[in-house]
């Protein structure tokens, strides 16, 4: 039987070429998606992978999202937590629900999904937690206090867990792209792309989605076993931790 992975936000961007490149290597693939129930029902027409709705940041919700996946797919052994949104304000304009809503999806979140999980990955010694953090988890970014502190607290969470599934054959690890050429930078001006954001990546380009996905791949193999408590930095040289 091939092994199950859950895609978090796997339905668009990012996420979709995760869970695409899962599903090329043989995985049994699930995504979730919070929202556009169209662009899931695309997604699922396309790719033949199985689309499940729920908000990660309701625990409720994730226990039982959790549990349907696996009534129909067996449990699962690869968990990426990609779903994330943003909320960016300077923070004299940052209201307290821009921060609880960032920060119970991109933190908050992690813990209810790899909750869920973790059991059946400890009793059946193996588990692969790959975490989608942000470079500006790692550098900061002006207007992003909630992002950053969330994406920052993705990769502490990322150590912490580490530590606790090594014993168990569960390896937990965090990837921090930096700028990937995906719909939500497709809204941004040529101005400001070829005359701010370009100049600041030392290879030129923005990073492709599949770029990502590859690194995934990797960390949810057997041949990754031994690498744990990582962080896999994808941005172009644009900031070396």
């Amino acid at each position: 039987m091939p092994r199950v992975a859950l895609v978090t936000g796997g339905s668009r961007g990012i996420g979709a070429a995760i869970s695409k490149a899962l599903k090329a290597e043989g995985y049994a693939v699930a995504a979730t998606y919070a929202g556009n129930d169209e662009a899931a029902k695309a997604f699922t027409s396309e790719t033949g992978i199985k689309t499940y709705k729920w908000d990660v940041s309701n625990y409720d919700d994730c226990r039982k999202g959790v549990g349907q996946v696996e009534a129909e797919n067996g449990p699962i052994d690869v968990l990426v937590n990609n779903a994330g949104i943003t909320r960016d304000a300077p923070f004299h304009k940052m209201t307290p629900d821009h921060w609880t809503a960032v920060i119970d999806t991109n933190l908050s979140g992690l813990f209810n999904m790899t909750h869920n999980v973790w059991g059946g990955m400890r009793e059946r010694k193996f588990g692969r937690v790959v975490n989608i953090s942000s470079i500006n988890g790692q550098k900061g970014q002006f207007a992003q206090a909630n992002y950053a502190a969330a994406k920052a607290g993705d990769i502490g969470f990322t150590k912490a867990l580490a530590q606790e599934g090594a014993r168990a054959g569960i390896t937990v690890n965090a990837i921090c792209p930096g700028y990937i050429n995906t719909e939500m930078m497709s809204t941004i001006p040529e101005k400001v792309m070829n005359e701010v954001i370009l100049p600041q990546i030392p290879v030129g380009r923005l990073g492709e989605a599949d770029e990502i996905a590859r690194a995934v791949v990797f960390l949810a193999s057997d041949q990754a076993g031994f690498i744990t408590g990582s962080t896999l930095s994808a941005n172009g040289g644009q900031y070396m931790a």
